[in-house]
Protein backbone atom coordinates (compact mmCIF):
# COMPACT_ATOMS: atom_id res chain seq x y z
CA UNK A 1 0.00 0.00 0.00
CA UNK A 2 1.28 3.12 -1.02
CA UNK A 3 0.93 6.26 0.84
CA UNK A 4 1.65 9.76 -0.58
CA UNK A 5 0.74 13.29 0.49
CA UNK A 6 -0.93 15.28 -2.20
CA UNK A 7 -1.68 19.53 -2.33
CA UNK A 8 -4.77 19.32 -4.12
CA UNK A 9 -7.47 22.34 -4.63
CA UNK A 10 -11.44 22.12 -4.65
CA UNK A 11 -13.42 23.33 -7.74
CA UNK A 12 -16.84 24.25 -6.40
CA UNK A 13 -19.65 22.29 -7.27
CA UNK A 14 -17.48 19.59 -9.66
CA UNK A 15 -14.74 17.92 -9.03
CA UNK A 16 -10.82 17.78 -9.27
CA UNK A 17 -9.02 14.66 -9.96
CA UNK A 18 -6.10 13.91 -7.87
CA UNK A 19 -2.94 13.32 -9.87
CA UNK A 20 -0.15 10.64 -9.50
CA UNK A 21 2.38 8.50 -11.30
CA UNK A 22 1.53 5.21 -9.62
CA UNK A 23 -0.74 3.08 -8.39
CA UNK A 24 -1.97 3.48 -4.83
CA UNK A 25 -4.60 2.43 -2.36
CA UNK A 26 -4.43 5.16 -0.14
CA UNK A 27 -4.21 9.45 -0.83
CA UNK A 28 -3.14 11.68 1.91
CA UNK A 29 -4.79 15.09 1.79
CA UNK A 30 -3.80 18.45 3.65
CA UNK A 31 -6.42 19.84 5.80
CA UNK A 32 -5.64 23.11 5.35
CA UNK A 33 -7.58 22.80 2.05
CA UNK A 34 -10.15 21.70 3.91
CA UNK A 35 -10.17 24.08 6.87
CA UNK A 36 -9.84 27.07 4.35
CA UNK A 37 -13.37 26.81 2.57
CA UNK A 38 -14.57 25.41 6.14
CA UNK A 39 -13.75 28.87 7.89
CA UNK A 40 -16.08 30.91 5.38
CA UNK A 41 -19.14 28.73 6.43
CA UNK A 42 -17.86 29.54 9.88
CA UNK A 43 -16.78 32.91 9.95
CA UNK A 44 -20.56 34.34 9.17
CA UNK A 45 -23.79 33.73 9.46
CA UNK A 46 -25.37 30.95 6.89
CA UNK A 47 -27.99 29.20 8.90
CA UNK A 48 -29.87 27.77 5.99
CA UNK A 49 -26.83 26.18 3.94
CA UNK A 50 -23.55 24.37 4.13
CA UNK A 51 -20.25 23.17 2.40
CA UNK A 52 -20.00 19.80 1.20
CA UNK A 53 -16.91 17.38 0.39
CA UNK A 54 -17.71 13.57 -1.26
CA UNK A 55 -15.58 11.66 -3.03
CA UNK A 56 -17.83 10.47 -6.46
CA UNK A 57 -18.62 6.97 -6.45
CA UNK A 58 -16.44 5.08 -9.57
CA UNK A 59 -15.20 1.52 -9.73
CA UNK A 60 -11.89 2.73 -9.07
CA UNK A 61 -12.38 5.14 -6.42
CA UNK A 62 -14.92 2.87 -3.55
CA UNK A 63 -13.92 4.06 0.09
CA UNK A 64 -12.84 1.43 2.43
CA UNK A 65 -11.94 2.96 5.33
CA UNK A 66 -10.50 6.70 6.54
CA UNK A 67 -8.97 8.63 9.00
CA UNK A 68 -7.26 11.87 10.05
CA UNK A 69 -3.87 12.14 11.12
CA UNK A 70 -1.31 14.07 12.87
CA UNK A 71 2.39 13.69 14.15
CA UNK A 72 0.71 12.25 17.67
CA UNK A 73 -2.71 11.04 16.68
CA UNK A 74 -5.32 9.36 14.80
CA UNK A 75 -8.67 10.18 14.92
CA UNK A 76 -11.69 8.36 12.48
CA UNK A 77 -12.63 9.55 9.26
CA UNK A 78 -16.56 9.93 9.04
CA UNK A 79 -18.31 9.31 5.94
CA UNK A 80 -21.46 8.06 4.20
CA UNK A 81 -22.33 5.14 2.22
CA UNK A 82 -22.93 7.75 -0.80
CA UNK A 83 -19.11 8.99 0.27
CA UNK A 84 -19.93 12.42 1.85
CA UNK A 85 -16.74 13.13 3.85
CA UNK A 86 -17.67 15.06 7.29
CA UNK A 87 -15.04 16.88 7.83
CA UNK A 88 -14.02 18.56 11.42
CA UNK A 89 -13.95 22.31 11.33
CA UNK A 90 -10.72 22.34 14.06
CA UNK A 91 -7.96 24.96 14.18
CA UNK A 92 -6.07 22.56 16.21
CA UNK A 93 -5.90 20.23 13.49
CA UNK A 94 -4.75 22.89 11.26
CA UNK A 95 -2.11 24.01 13.16
CA UNK A 96 -1.01 19.93 13.59
CA UNK A 97 -0.74 19.61 10.16
CA UNK A 98 -3.20 17.19 9.53
CA UNK A 99 -3.96 14.56 6.72
CA UNK A 100 -6.96 13.90 6.14
CA UNK A 101 -5.93 10.09 4.73
CA UNK A 102 -8.70 8.05 2.21
CA UNK A 103 -8.16 4.17 1.58
CA UNK A 104 -9.95 3.01 -0.95
CA UNK A 105 -10.81 0.16 -3.76
CA UNK A 106 -9.11 0.69 -7.41
CA UNK A 107 -6.67 3.08 -8.36
CA UNK A 108 -6.95 6.29 -6.39
CA UNK A 109 -5.31 8.55 -9.74
CA UNK A 110 -8.60 8.35 -10.71
CA UNK A 111 -10.45 9.26 -7.40
CA UNK A 112 -11.58 13.40 -7.29
CA UNK A 113 -13.10 15.16 -4.29
CA UNK A 114 -16.17 17.15 -5.11
CA UNK A 115 -16.97 20.35 -3.20
CA UNK A 116 -20.58 21.62 -3.13
CA UNK A 117 -22.71 24.32 -1.11
CA UNK A 118 -26.25 22.95 -0.58
CA UNK A 119 -29.20 23.40 1.72
CA UNK A 120 -28.52 21.76 5.55
CA UNK A 121 -31.71 20.88 5.88
CA UNK A 122 -34.20 19.90 2.79
CA UNK A 123 -37.99 20.10 3.09
CA UNK A 124 -40.98 18.17 1.39
CA UNK A 125 -42.83 21.81 0.83
CA UNK A 126 -41.21 25.37 0.30
CA UNK A 127 -42.86 28.78 0.24
CA UNK A 128 -41.80 31.63 -2.01
CA UNK A 129 -40.69 33.11 1.59
CA UNK A 130 -38.32 30.31 2.20
CA UNK A 131 -36.95 29.93 -1.55
CA UNK A 132 -36.30 33.41 -1.59
CA UNK A 133 -34.15 33.11 1.73
CA UNK A 134 -32.47 29.54 0.44
CA UNK A 135 -31.22 31.32 -2.96
CA UNK A 136 -30.13 34.48 -0.99
CA UNK A 137 -28.05 32.50 1.77
CA UNK A 138 -26.63 30.08 -0.93
CA UNK A 139 -25.31 33.27 -2.97
CA UNK A 140 -23.98 34.88 0.13
CA UNK A 141 -21.62 31.71 0.87
CA UNK A 142 -20.38 30.92 -3.25
CA UNK A 143 -19.41 34.95 -2.64
CA UNK A 144 -17.73 34.26 0.46
CA UNK A 145 -15.88 30.70 -1.26
CA UNK A 146 -14.69 33.28 -4.04
CA UNK A 147 -13.17 35.67 -2.35
CA UNK A 148 -11.34 39.07 -3.12
CA UNK A 149 -11.82 40.41 -5.72
CA UNK A 150 -13.31 37.55 -7.71
CA UNK A 151 -16.72 37.63 -5.58
CA UNK A 152 -17.19 40.93 -7.59
CA UNK A 153 -16.96 39.32 -11.48
CA UNK A 154 -18.88 36.12 -10.33
CA UNK A 155 -22.51 36.16 -11.38
CA UNK A 156 -25.52 35.51 -9.21
CA UNK A 157 -26.86 31.98 -9.31
CA UNK A 158 -29.53 31.69 -11.35
CA UNK A 159 -31.80 29.88 -8.88
CA UNK A 160 -32.67 26.49 -7.28
CA UNK A 161 -31.44 22.25 -7.91
CA UNK A 162 -33.85 19.97 -6.45
CA UNK A 163 -32.67 15.65 -6.04
CA UNK A 164 -34.36 12.92 -5.31
CA UNK A 165 -34.29 9.51 -4.40
CA UNK A 166 -36.47 8.15 -7.05
CA UNK A 167 -36.96 9.56 -11.10
CA UNK A 168 -40.96 9.19 -10.37
CA UNK A 169 -41.06 11.98 -7.91
CA UNK A 170 -44.02 14.57 -8.24
CA UNK A 171 -43.87 18.23 -8.08
CA UNK A 172 -46.42 20.69 -7.52
CA UNK A 173 -46.63 24.00 -7.64
CA UNK A 174 -49.05 26.54 -6.51
CA UNK A 175 -51.91 23.13 -7.21
CA UNK A 176 -50.55 21.88 -10.37
CA UNK A 177 -48.56 18.91 -11.01
CA UNK A 178 -45.40 20.22 -12.98
CA UNK A 179 -44.04 16.86 -13.81
CA UNK A 180 -42.25 13.68 -11.92
CA UNK A 181 -38.66 13.52 -11.97
CA UNK A 182 -35.57 12.82 -9.95
CA UNK A 183 -34.00 16.56 -10.89
CA UNK A 184 -36.04 19.28 -11.11
CA UNK A 185 -34.70 23.16 -11.33
CA UNK A 186 -36.80 26.83 -10.38
CA UNK A 187 -34.94 29.34 -12.04
CA UNK A 188 -34.85 32.99 -10.19
CA UNK A 189 -37.90 34.41 -12.59
CA UNK A 190 -39.93 30.99 -11.21
CA UNK A 191 -39.32 31.62 -8.09
CA UNK A 192 -40.46 34.60 -8.26
CA UNK A 193 -43.64 33.80 -9.75
CA UNK A 194 -44.63 30.96 -7.42
CA UNK A 195 -46.16 31.11 -4.18
CA UNK A 196 -45.89 27.49 -3.16
CA UNK A 197 -43.93 24.42 -4.01
CA UNK A 198 -44.54 20.66 -2.55
CA UNK A 199 -42.90 17.07 -4.04
CA UNK A 200 -44.41 13.87 -2.65
CA UNK A 201 -40.57 13.05 -1.41
CA UNK A 202 -38.27 15.13 0.39
CA UNK A 203 -35.09 15.87 -1.52
CA UNK A 204 -32.07 14.49 -0.77
CA UNK A 205 -29.69 17.31 -1.98
CA UNK A 206 -31.16 20.95 -2.32
CA UNK A 207 -28.40 23.07 -4.35
CA UNK A 208 -27.63 26.02 -6.69
CA UNK A 209 -28.43 26.21 -9.83
CA UNK A 210 -25.47 28.28 -11.34
CA UNK A 211 -25.05 29.98 -14.65
CA UNK A 212 -22.79 28.99 -17.01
Amino acid sequence: MLNRSLRTGFILCSTLFITTTSFADTVSLEYVGFYDRLKQVNKKNYPLVELAFSVPITTDCTIKSGNITTENQTFPLTYTRQQRLFIPYDAQLKSDRALVNIDVAGDSSQCAIAMQVRASNTQQQYTQAELLALNADMDRLLDGLQGFPMKYFRKPIDGITFEFLSSDTEIVIDGEVQASSQKFTLNAQQINRLKHISFSQQPIVVSPLVNQ
